[in-house]
C-alpha cells in the first residue's frame, strides 16, 4: 500500500491527539463521583465505534504498515514507533466488515492492553476519527442481541451522539490474551520480519504522546 499523506487529515489526527489530552487532564482533576465516561469516537465502514480515552496512547496519521508472515489476516502487519516495533490490526476483518483500501482520514489509533498485568501497545486501523465525547453511563444501553453484525462480547454497549449511535467496544475483549500474546511474539520476532525494513525511514508521523 501507498502511505496517504494529507494536510486536512493531519489536521484531523493532530486535532483529535490535542482533544484527548485535554479530555485525559480533565479527568485528572474532576469529582470521581461523576457518572460518565469519555470516549474517542471513530468511524469504520460507515459506523460509530467508540474506546475509552483511559485506553488511548496516541492517534497517528496513516503509513505504510510492514506485513509480517504467518499471522492472521486481521493483522496488517507492524510500526515503528519511536523504536517500539508495535502490531497494527484491521478490524474491518475482526469484524467480518467490508475491505477497503486505507484513505486520506485514515489513522492508526494506538491503544493499551493489559497482559499479564503490563501495558502493551497495539493499534487499530480507523477510517477516520471523530471527536473526544463525554457519555453519562445512563445513557449507555445494553447491544442488541439480533440484528447486530458485530459479537456482542466485543461491546460494551450503546449510546447515541447526535444523529448516530457509537458502539462502545470493550479493548481487552478484542483478542484473547493467548491470541494477544501471540501477536505480540509475532510482531518481535526478527526471523519473521526484516527490522531495517521497519526502522529505515518508516518511522510514524511525530505526535506528542498522552
Amino acid at each position: 500500500m501507498t502511505a496517504i499523506n494529507s494536510a486536512s487529515a493531519q489536521q484531523d489526527v493532530k486535532g483529535a491527539q490535542q482533544d484527548i489530552k485535554h479530555a485525559q487532564h480533565e479527568a485528572n482533576n474532576i469529582d470521581k463521583s461523576i457518572d460518565f465516561l469519555q470516549i474517542l469516537s471513530f468511524e469504520l465502514d460507515k459506523a460509530w465505534f467508540g474506546i475509552e480515552i483511559a485506553s488511548i496512547q496516541e492517534v497517528l496519521e496513516y503509513r505504510n504498515v510492514t506485513k509480517v508472515p504467518r499471522t492472521p489476516d486481521y493483522m496488517l502487519g507492524v510500526i515503528n514507533l519511536r523504536g517500539k516495533v508495535i502490531p497494527v490490526v484491521d478490524l474491518r476483518r475482526q469484524f467480518a466488515m467490508h475491505l477497503s483500501e486505507p484513505s486520506q482520514d485514515s489513522c492508526i489509533i494506538i491503544i493499551q492492553v493489559d497482559i499479564e498485568g503490563e501495558p502493551t501497545a497495539l493499534g487499530i486501523m480507523a477510517d477516520c476519527v471523530q471527536e473526544v465525547v463525554e457519555i453519562a453511563q445512563e445513557d449507555i444501553n445494553p447491544p442488541p442481541r439480533i440484528g447486530n453484525k458485530i459479537d456482542v462480547v466485543f461491546i460494551n454497549g450503546m449510546a447515541k451522539q447526535d444523529d448516530n449511535f457509537i458502539i462502545l467496544l470493550n479493548v481487552s475483549r478484542l483478542f484473547g490474551e493467548q491470541e494477544f500474546e501471540t501477536l505480540v511474539e509475532k510482531a518481535s520476532d526478527s526471523s519473521g520480519i526484516d527490522e531495517a525494513t521497519v526502522a529505515a525511514g518508516q518511522e510514524s508521523p511525530a505526535i506528542t504522546g498522552v
